[in-house]
C-alpha cells in the first residue's frame, strides 16, 4: 500500500511548509507546519480541506498523482481559516464542476473570503453524503476554534477528520501516520497549538468531545500534524485533560526582571522548590522567552509563580502581556504565588495579587515584595515563600 494511502481509499495529498516563520502572524514554527488534506475515493471523490495557497500548485500536483484525471466531486470544508481554505477558488477553476460542501456558516464565509456562493451544498448536524461505497457523515462543533468549525466522520473506515482539533505544530517527517514517523517530538507542539490557538475554547471542545464520544475512531486525520492511529487514545485524553484546564503536577515559575533584582528573586524561588522535592520546575524570563511555550507549560502544570517589577507604576510589560493571554483564555484552578519589586512606589505586588483574585486562583502564600536591591532578607523570604508552597504542594498530593 502507497504510505499516502492511509486507510483504504482514504489518501493523503497534503503538504508540508518549512519555511513560514510565524503561524497566524503570531506563534513560532521551528519545524515547520503540515497543511493537511485529505482524499476520500468511493464512486464518487471528496476532497476533505485543502492548503495554503502558496502550496496549492503541490496539492494538485498530489491529487494528480492520486487520482490521476479523475474528476472531484465534492470539496468538503471542515474548518474556513485561510491556511486551509485558501486554495478553494484554484481548485474551482481546475474542477468547475465540483460542490463546495459545508454548513450554512462555512459557505457564507466561502463567499465573505472567495466570492463564490453557487454550486454548493449546505449540511446540518448530523447529515450523511454517499459517496458510493464509502458515506461521510457531518458533525458540528461550533468554536473549536471557529463558529464553523465541523468534523467529518467516515464509518466504513472508522476515520475522524478532524480539523483543526487533534492538531500540531510540526511538519511531517517523512511519514504520515504516528507509526511512520517519531510522534514524540509532536506531543509539546501539540500542547503549545493546544494553548495557543484553542486553549480560549474549553469548554466548546469539551461539548465536541462529548458528542464524539460514541464513535468507534480509529484513525484522526487533523488538518496539522501526523494522522493518529496507534496514540488516537492518548490525543483525546490528551485534548480532554487540556480543555478542561487540567494542570498535572508541576510548576512554572515566569518573571521579568530589569536589572537583575526580580531575577534573583526567581531564581532562588526555583532552587529552593527543587531543595524540597518538587517539580518539574520550568523556569522563564519573559523579556526572552516565547510567549507560546510559556503558555503551553501553564495548560500543562498545576502550580504558577510568577514575579516582575513595577514600570511606570503598573507591571512590568512582559508580565502583563503574559497575564493578559492567560486572562484571554480563562485558565482556571492554578495554584499561585506571586512576588514583586520595585524602587519608590510599589504596584506590581499588588496588581499580581489582583490578577489571581480575578482569575479566583488559589494563593497559597504569603507575596514577597522587595523594595530596590535583593537584600538577605529578602532572599529568605523568597525562601519561606517556596518551602510554604512546596508545602503545600506535597499536602495536596496525599
Amino acid at each position: 500500500m502507497s504510505i499516502t494511502e492511509i486507510r483504504p481509499d482514504i489518501r493523503y495529498v497534503g503538504v508540508n511548509d518549512r519555511t513560514t516563520t510565524r503561524f497566524e502572524g503570531l506563534w513560532p514554527l521551528p519545524q515547520g507546519v503540515s497543511y493537511n488534506s485529505y482524499l476520500v475515493v468511493g464512486e464518487r471523490i471528496a476532497l476533505v480541506d485543502t492548503v495554503e495557497e502558496r502550496f496549492g500548485s503541490r496539492l494538485v500536483e498530489n491529487i494528480r498523482c492520486e487520482i490521476g484525471d479523475r474528476a472531484i466531486d465534492y470539496l468538503v470544508i471542515n474548518h474556513m481559516e485561510p491556511d486551509h481554505s485558501s486554495s478553494i477558488a484554484a481548485l474551482r477553476r481546475l474542477y468547475p464542476s465540483m460542490r463546495i460542501v459545508g454548513n450554512a456558516k462555512t459557505l457564507q464565509m466561502v463567499e465573505g473570503f472567495y466570492g463564490l456562493a453557487d454550486h454548493t451544498l449546505t449540511v446540518a448536524d448530523g447529515d450523511v453524503l454517499d459517496l458510493g461505497g464509502l458515506t461521510l457523515r457531518f458533525h458540528l462543533t461550533p468554536m473549536v476554534h471557529w463558529p464553523e468549525t465541523m468534523v467529518t466522520w467516515c464509518p466504513e473506515r472508522r476515520v475522524l477528520f478532524s480539523g483543526d482539533a487533534f492538531g500540531t505544530f510540526g511538519a511531517l517527517d517523512g511519514g504520515i501516520t504516528d507509526s511512520e514517523l517519531d510522534p514524540d517530538r509532536y506531543w509539546d507542539e501539540m500542547r503549545r497549538y493546544y494553548a495557543a490557538i484553542v486553549g480560549k475554547y474549553g469548554a466548546p471542545v469539551q461539548k465536541a468531545l462529548s458528542k464524539l464520544a460514541g464513535l468507534p475512531i480509529e484513525t484522526i486525520c487533523p488538518t496539522h500534524g501526523p494522522v493518529w492511529q496507534r496514540e488516537a487514545a492518548r490525543v483525546v485524553d490528551l485534548y480532554d485533560r487540556m480543555s478542561r484546564y487540567e494542570g498535572e503536577p508541576g510548576v512554572v515559575v515566569a518573571y521579568g526582571s530589569m536589572y537583575g533584582n526580580t531575577e534573583r528573586a526567581a531564581e532562588r524561588i526555583a532552587r529552593t522548590l527543587a531543595a524540597e522535592g518538587v517539580g518539574p520546575i520550568r523556569v522563564y524570563n519573559l523579556s526572552y522567552a516565547e510567549p507560546s511555550e510559556v503558555l503551553r507549560d501553564i495548560f500543562r502544570f498545576d502550580t504558577l509563580v510568577v514575579g516582575g517589577p513595577t514600570y511606570n507604576g503598573a507591571l512590568f510589560p512582559p508580565v502583563r502581556q503574559l497575564l493578559d493571554l492567560i486572562a484571554a483564555r480563562g485558565i482556571p484552578r492554578r495554584r499561585f504565588a506571586w512576588f514583586g519589586s520595585f524602587t519608590w512606589a510599589g504596584a506590581s505586588a499588588r496588581l499580581l495579587g489582583e490578577f489571581a483574585g480575578q482569575m479566583k486562583w488559589e494563593c497559597v502564600c504569603e507575596a514577597v515584595e522587595m523594595k530596590q536591591g535583593a537584600t538577605d532578607d529578602d532572599c529568605r523570604r523568597c525562601d519561606a515563600l517556596a518551602r510554604a508552597l512546596a508545602a503545600h504542594i506535597k499536602q495536596a498530593a496525599r
